[in-house]
């Protein structure tokens, strides 16, 4: 509709891919991550996967680095994440599509990042993803929330469920032993989680009794 909408008025069509100034702007998470990490790449770059806009862009970056000099040796390992609700990208990875087909009846998902049925940029990230001997996964709702209190818990970050999403696939490429401990893994975490719904509080743990019992009832609370 904007496609059809935008030329009639006048409008410029500002939707994902269809200018090229967002892919600029995210090119730039590539050169930030090389100099983070000394002017080097990682072994895997995991990103959380609806338009595509960054999974396009970070790699565009590191060529356009590694054509100057700046940095050395293959891309990583690039890993589209989705949810299972919505996944074109995974499946047609998976099936050996050249390009995405529109994702049926997409289901509502705790992370709407990542709902796009039918991603402009498909047969771009099919090409990365190929190109980088990389994976796509989706995972479940479930994994979702699990991964974003895990985080929570482990880090104290409320990260958005989009980049929660990342750990849940990193649990499960660690597990069926498609990434290495020895292998440098970036994450991208694309926001905080208060931009969503808070997350739901515990009851408050009861502070009336004796040192030892409500030591062990915080310990009970904390889960650890």
């Amino acid at each position: 509709i904007v496609a059809k909408v935008a030329p009639r008025v006048g409008w410029f069509d500002l939707s994902t891919l269809k200018e090229p100034y967002r892919l600029e702007g995210k090119k730039t998470m590539g050169l930030e991550l090389a100099e983070q990490l000394g002017w080097r790449m990682p072994d895997v770059l995991l990103y959380p996967t609806g338009g595509g806009t960054g999974l396009v862009g970070i790699p565009k970056g590191y060529e356009e680095l590694r054509t100057m000099g700046w940095v050395t040796g293959p891309l990583p390992r690039f890993v589209a994440v989705q949810a299972e609700g919505c996944a074109p990208v995974v499946k047609a990875f998976h099936e050996g599509a050249e390009t995405t087909a529109a994702w049926e009846n997409p289901a509502a998902t705790e992370a709407p990042g990542l709902r796009v049925p039918s991603p402009f940029a498909g047969r771009q990230m099919l090409k990365i993803l190929r190109d980088t001997r990389g994976d796509a996964v989706a995972v479940s709702e479930k994994e979702i929330v699990d991964a974003q209190h895990l985080v929570a818990r482990l880090e104290g970050i409320w990260t958005v469920p989009e980049a929660a999403a990342l750990v849940a696939t990193l649990v499960r490429l660690k597990e069926r032993g498609a990434i290495t401990r020895e292998a440098e893994t970036v994450m991208v975490f694309t926001g905080a989680g208060i931009k969503y719904a808070p997350p739901a509080l515990p009851a408050p743990t009861d502070l009336t009794g004796g040192d030892d019992e409500i030591v062990e009832r915080v310990i009970r609370a904390l889960r650890v």
